[in-house]
């Protein structure tokens, strides 16, 4: 059944996923991720500061804010102008995903946020992950891989995300893998 899914989807040149993050990408929000380090002492992080840090041993992150709706949107035109134009090209075989850590929680929030900017939903696949871990975000383009898509373009604003995205083209030589940081 994999090979006959493979053939098709080679047949009708669905192979290509672009990929967008959300936040500090597509849109801005005064949501904080709440660092709490061992020593005691408590922190309020931006997605900005969360995707530079260097995580020490002892951190615990609250995401709470993450979760429902969202606080305070801005958007990201830069971004969110590339997305309407992937979107604009049509659909030759791009499948286009908005791939975040955010809690599943948000997802209502974040398909109005889209809607309020113009942005079809319907056009494009939201995931989100509820997880902060990096290796998170490359397990499921991995997985997008094994099921044949082999021209992969991700976007993201954190170092570790485009790290552990890009750690998959030694793996998979013959997909053409792209990331661009924000």
């Amino acid at each position: 059944m994999k090979r006959i899914m493979e053939n098709w989807r080679q047949l009708l040149n669905e192979n290509k996923l672009r990929i967008f993050d959300f936040d500090d990408t597509l849109v801005q929000t005064d949501s904080k991720i709440i660092l709490h380090k061992s020593n005691g002492e408590t922190i309020e992080q931006t997605p900005g500061d969360w995707a530079v840090y260097e995580p020490q041993k002892g951190d615990e992150f609250d995401y709470t804010e993450f979760h429902g709706s969202l606080k305070n949107p801005r958007e990201l035109k830069d971004y969110t102008n590339i997305l309407r134009r992937v979107l604009g090209a049509g659909s030759d075989g791009r499948k286009t995903v908005i791939l975040t850590a955010r809690s599943p929680s948000s997802y209502n929030g974040i398909i109005e946020f889209l809607e309020d900017i113009g942005i079809d939903s319907s056009a494009l696949e939201l995931v989100t992950l509820g997880e902060g871990d990096p290796q998170a975000k490359a397990d499921w383009v991995e997985q997008r891989i094994e099921e044949g898509y082999d021209d992969i373009f991700f976007i993201d604003d954190s170092p570790r995300y485009i790290a552990a995205v890009q750690a998959l083209a030694e793996k998979y030589p013959n997909v053409k893998l792209r990331t661009q940081k924000v």
